[in-house]
């Protein structure tokens, strides 16, 4: 998987991230994208929700990244050094 990293030069909330990660992966990749999981630090909410809890602190990889690449996600976009993380499938290869 591909990873862009973004440093934002005002503050962002979770929402204002992830319309800017959005953006940043329909242009990349084509108006086709899906995010398939996220993750916020300042909350330490992931998205699907528990997929880091199978990983026991001994694997190198978050569950939420695991969960995008084992589905064909091809573009991780992090904002803020990790603040906020987004994974994102090309769907238009499912049409």
């Amino acid at each position: 998987m591909q990873t862009l990293r973004l440093q934002s030069e005002i503050p962002l909330d979770f929402p204002a991230a992830s319309r800017l990660a959005d953006a940043v992966a329909a242009s990349l990749v084509g108006g086709s994208t899906t995010c398939l999981s996220w993750y916020d630090r300042e909350r330490d909410h992931e998205c699907p929700a528990h997929a880091s809890e199978c990983h026991d602190g001994t694997c190198t990889v978050p569950g939420y990244v695991e969960y995008a690449e084992s589905r064909g996600a091809s573009l991780r976009v992090e904002i803020d050094d990790g603040r906020f993380v987004f994974c994102y499938i090309d769907v238009s290869e499912f049409d």
